[in-house]
Parts: structure tokens; sequence; C-alpha cells
């Protein structure tokens, strides 16, 4: 099964940055684009999150404003997937339709 996983990820003659998951719905970096996508958008939220550990109790606002960087970070990371990624759809298991070279 890991094998097929890993033969369906490196089947991208598109040039995608993301690829759907096997399994649900959503994507998964297959290129290093991609990948640096997702890691900028982790630092940025644990970045993000300093402010909150900089004091004992973090005020209202202070929380708000994170939570507002997050969810903002998530839509600009949903959009780059959206654009550099496949079409998003359900999917679960390797899709059965192959093309004459037994790619999917």
């Amino acid at each position: 099964m890991i094998k097929e996983y890993i033969e369906y990820l490196k089947d991208n003659p598109e040039g995608y940055w993301f690829k759907r998951k096997l399994y649900g719905l959503g994507w998964t970096p297959v290129k290093w684009q991609g990948w640096v996508v997702v890691l900028v958008s982790v630092v940025f939220i644990v970045w993000s999150s300093l402010d909150l550990v900089k004091v004992a109790e973090p005020s209202d606002d202070v929380v708000k404003w994170f939570l507002i960087k997050v969810v903002l970070s998530v839509v600009v990371m949903i959009g780059i997937c959206l654009k550099k990624g496949e079409k998003p759809r359900w999917q679960w298991g390797l899709p059965k339709n192959k093309n004459e070279n037994g790619k999917f």
C-alpha cells in the first residue's frame, strides 16, 4: 500500500505543488514548493503564539489577534493549495482510472 501511495504522489505530470489526499478531503505537499508553504505556515503560527506565552495571562485582545492571524494563515494556505494543487474532491483510496501506461 505504501509503495502504491508513493507512486501516486510521484505521478505528477502537471507539476502540482499539492496533490489530493488519498483518504478524505484535502491536499498533501508533493513538491519542494509545497513543503516550503507548509513550513512557512507552521513557523508563522508558532511565531504568532509567542505573544501568548510572554505573559502569565494574555489579555482578550492578544488572544483575539492570535486567532485572527491563525485564521488568515489557514485561509492563505487553502488559497495557495487551490491555486497550485489538484482540484479538491472527496476520495477514498487510489483512483480507479489508470492510463495506458498503468499510471494514475
